[in-house]
């Protein structure tokens, strides 16, 4: 049976009441904002902890990598799912035990003390945040009358930059004082926070046409196409470009992609009804979020160890030196919330991926000895070009969806993001290596050191990568500097290129961002209490 899916907005059965504290709309926003705040704590918090762990428990650059992939991976794959959950069974029910999942698992990694189980937990972080993230946006849909969501979703943008600026300085502060392990512990208390605010505030929403039933062909094909294709993104660095392992996964990633578009052509309730990707705007929504989570997310991944590894900082003044770039966005995203409501999210969006675009070229000038003040410059325009991208891709996606689709429309919002970062991530690590395993060896010549033998070649190698000087113990002062030298200049190279090819993708998202406009279908909160 051909399913028939239109985009006429749905008014959810059960409206918000007008007085008290449940279903109120900002303390709606409220309570979201809590839980949201407490996974993109987690993000920076991990990003400035990345080289205690690695020192503490002797993982390798491809270790490394992975607690951040398989904390992407499990995200890339359950998010839609996740999405759809909370459409069929509500959005407070699936954010309250995402909640609870992702508070105890970032427990559970902080008791860790091998790198796999820190991996493994990651994954369970991920599956819990893919219940968190759609869920609070589909509850700020079902509560926020049309001419007020915008700015909700500002406001809920500026509560990430906020966590995200916390984030670095409270990790640092942790990591240098007490234990990288402390820095997911941080997460128990936020959690249990949003636990009391969202089981007493958060109303559940129900739309008239909320599906009845689970599509389990077509998650089961989702999942596998989405698995494959991450999977192969993560492995390339690893296999290489050209491995015909990674090309297979990638070809089984289309064919289950395929297979998926096809079923969902024929059942009766789909995950994803396919009329959804006929709206231009939703696609070019999606595939924004995308390109903007390679150029940043990429990015933002060399950024910990140029400041940490490079210029020698503590965790706590890495995390100071990225405060131009989250404060912006602090800034930034409530009025990009409300210029967006004005004049439409095109030209904002545009506007940001061209100051993306000029950041990341930027970036790729910096180099050793770069100052405070031209760092704080091009973060700045970073947080500033990034703003009103995530508050107007957000409401493209999720605006042009019907009311019932609302997980699974802030679903696809998260996973652009998430296949994004980890292709991102992949690619531009796989830039760094090629670079580095290119001029290494040349360069360690030029400087007159002592050759390097087989052996020794891929431990360098890694060790530059995340801008380490593999300096054997004992060796003279004067040949330490040299070999330092020599490794912060390769790794520079390789991040410069990293930050050029990132550019390139933020140029490429200034064209998409003008097949976007504003939604249609954001009139779903109609019943909504007045704001």
């Amino acid at each position: 049976m051909t399913s028939q899916t239109t985009v006429d907005s749905a008014p959810p059965v059960t409206a918000p009441s007008k007085k008290g504290l449940r279903g109120h709309p900002w303390l709606t926003l409220f309570s979201v904002a809590i839980g949201v705040m407490m996974v993109a704590l987690d993000g920076t918090i991990v990003a400035i902890a990345n080289p205690a762990i690695q020192k503490d428990l002797g993982a390798s650059f491809a270790d490394v990598q992975w607690i951040t992939n398989g904390y992407f991976l499990a995200l890339a794959v359950a998010l839609i799912t996740a999405g759809k959950l909370g459409d069929r069974f509500g959005h407070r029910q699936t954010f309250l035990i995402g909640v609870i999942g992702f508070a105890a698992a970032s427990g559970a990694i902080g008791l860790s003390h091998s790198i796999g189980l820190v991996v493994t937990l990651r994954v369970f972080q991920g599956l819990f945040g893919a219940l968190l993230m759609p869920a609070a946006l589909g509850l700020l849909r079902a509560t926020f009358p049309a001419e007020k969501l915008n700015m909700a979703i500002g406001i809920w943008g500026m509560v990430i930059g906020a966590s995200t600026a916390g984030g670095p300085i409270l990790g640092g502060v942790l990591v240098e004082h007490v234990s990288w392990q402390s820095v997911f512990f941080i997460n128990v208390p936020v959690g249990v926070i949003a636990l009391v605010l969202g089981a007493f505030i958060l109303l559940d929403h129900r739309a008239e046409k909320a599906p009845k039933s689970f599509d389990l062909p077509g998650i089961g094909l989702l999942s596998a196409a989405m698995f494959c294709l991450v999977w192969a993104i993560i492995k390339a660095p690893d296999w290489g470009w050209g491995s015909g392992s990674v090309w297979a996964f990638i070809g089984v990633s289309i064919l289950c992609f395929v297979a998926f578009a096809l079923w969902e052509n024929r059942v009766k309730e789909p995950l994803i009804p396919m009329g959804l990707f006929k709206s231009v705007p939703v696609s070019a929504g999606v595939l924004l979020m995308a390109l903007m989570a390679i150029a940043f997310l990429g990015g933002l991944f060399f950024v910990t160890f140029y400041l940490q590894n490079v210029h020698g900082m503590s965790p706590v003044d890495a995390g100071l030196h990225l405060l131009p770039l989250t404060g912006m966005m602090i800034v930034a995203s409530p009025l990009a919330g409300a210029v967006i409501t004005k004049v439409g999210p095109r030209i904002p969006l545009a506007g940001g991926m061209v100051f993306t675009t000029v950041a990341m070229l930027g970036m790729s000038r910096l180099g050793i000895d770069t100052g405070t003040g031209t760092m704080s410059l091009w973060f700045a325009l970073l947080g500033l070009g990034l703003a009103p991208v995530m508050v107007g891709a957000t409401e493209v996606i999720v605006g042009n969806a019907p009311m019932e689709l609302s997980g699974v429309a802030g679903g696809l919002q998260q996973a652009a993001m998430q296949i994004g970062g980890s292709l991102g991530t992949a690619v531009l690590g796989a830039v760094m290596a090629s670079r580095v395993s290119n001029e290494l060896p040349g360069n360690w010549t030029k400087a007159g050191l002592p050759p390097l033998k087989p052996g020794q070649v891929g431990p360098a190698s890694e060790a530059v990568q995340v801008g380490t000087a593999p300096v054997p113990k004992g060796v003279p002062a004067a040949i330490a500097e040299k070999i330092t030298s020599v490794a912060h200049d390769t790794f520079m190279s390789g991040m410069t290129l990293a930050c050029l090819v990132a550019a390139a993708v933020a140029f490429v998202a200034i064209f998409v961002a003008l097949l976007t406009k504003r939604g249609e279908n954001a009139d779903a909160a109609n019943g909504a209490a007045h704001v």
